[in-house]
């Protein structure tokens, strides 16, 4: 049907009406085919596809676009390939698996010169490298106005150390490696340094950005956590549930307690922030606990534990904290302020 007979039917809904979250549950159920071979399609951080009686194979794809995802007047293009590449890698973990190659996918203005594509493709290089993947294809096409970029990972999983987002327990502990919000703080900075650039006379302005260095680099040059898979795979204990951080830590917790099926419990002074995140919330006179719970591109792993396993875990692992745990309600999602109040918001 074409666009403008749509834009006439009165039941035209506008997608920020639902959000992205119950859009993709509705295009979900457009899934063609059913294939015995898949184990878990849309849904998770990845789709998993069976090889052989225990290996799969997970499969995942993002898509950034100029002007959306990124901006190229504070976002270098090597920063840009390298962080890519990230964004799909960390999907592949958060199915505790490690991904053994890379495909990407590009469209290109004219205004792009090769030498600035050769730029992105050094940083897809690099995290290849130090990932240790390999770029094996993809496609080139030319685009009118905006770049657009889109990778794809893939890796090979034993099926049964597969950790999807749905196997969540009731009184699981809710865990969350590092720390939130620096991916936002940083892009704050920027945010106001362009500013600056842009009311300037000086068109060669060029910010002095090492005081924000860490924030600044969460936002531009993120890694994913590959030291959290490898020391998975060397415990006896594993999550009961996980996925990584890209959202916000309120739109990924929900999505972790509805997919499983249970209710959610946070604790906001548990939430673990870095003191150069809170450093710029002051500055922007801003919550720093919006910057942890909607910032969303961290890249860090939110897992569930059995509450019993958590000690023994850090022995492992010491880089996470208990934020929270899974309740019974499955309608409810509590956040605890730690100031005598609790803010209840519907699942």
């Amino acid at each position: 049907m074409p666009f403008f007979i749509y834009m006439k039917n009165k039941n035209f809904q506008p997608i920020q009406e639902i959000g992205f979250s119950s859009l993709i549950d509705k295009i979900s159920e457009y899934d063609g085919k059913e294939n015995k071979d898949i184990i878990n399609g849309i849904g998770d951080d990845a789709s998993v596809l069976s090889i052989d009686a225990t290996r799969a194979l997970c499969t995942t794809t993002e898509i950034f676009l100029e002007g959306v995802h990124f901006d190229l007047t504070y976002h270098p293009l090597h920063h840009l390939g390298y962080k890519i590449v990230t964004a799909a890698v960390s999907d592949i973990y958060a199915m505790n698996c490690v991904p053994d190659q890379i495909l990407t996918s590009i469209a290109i203005p004219n205004k792009y010169s090769v030498q600035m594509i050769e730029q992105l493709y050094q940083g897809v290089d690099a995290a290849c490298k130090d990932y240790n993947c390999q770029l094996t294809g993809g496609d080139t096409t030319a685009s009118h106005q905006i770049l657009a970029v889109s990778v794809t990972a893939t890796g090979i999983a034993q099926k049964d150390k597969i950790i999807y987002r749905n196997t969540a327990a009731i009184d699981d502990a809710i865990c969350v490696t590092g720390d939130l919000g620096g991916a936002l703080a940083g892009l704050r900075i920027l945010m106001r340094e362009k500013e600056h650039w842009k009311n300037s006379d000086n068109q060669q302005f060029q910010p002095d950005l090492q005081e924000y260095e860490y924030v600044v680099k969460r936002q531009l040059l993120p890694s994913a956590r590959l030291d959290f898979v490898k020391d998975i795979s060397q415990s006896e204990i594993v999550p009961t549930a996980m996925l990584d951080l890209t959202q916000g830590l309120l739109a990924d917790c929900k999505q972790l307690a509805v997919k499983s099926g249970n209710g959610a419990e946070l604790f906001t002074p548990a939430v673990p922030i870095s003191l150069d995140t809170r450093k710029v919330a002051d500055e922007m006179k801003e919550d720093v606990d919006k910057y942890a719970f909607y910032g969303g591109e961290d890249f860090e792993m939110l897992f569930t534990l059995n509450k019993d396993h958590v000690e023994k875990f850090a022995e492992v692992f010491d880089d996470f904290v208990v934020i929270g745990r899974m309740t019974q309600d499955k309608n409810k999602f509590i956040i605890n302020t730690g100031e005598g109040e609790s803010i209840e918001i519907d699942l």
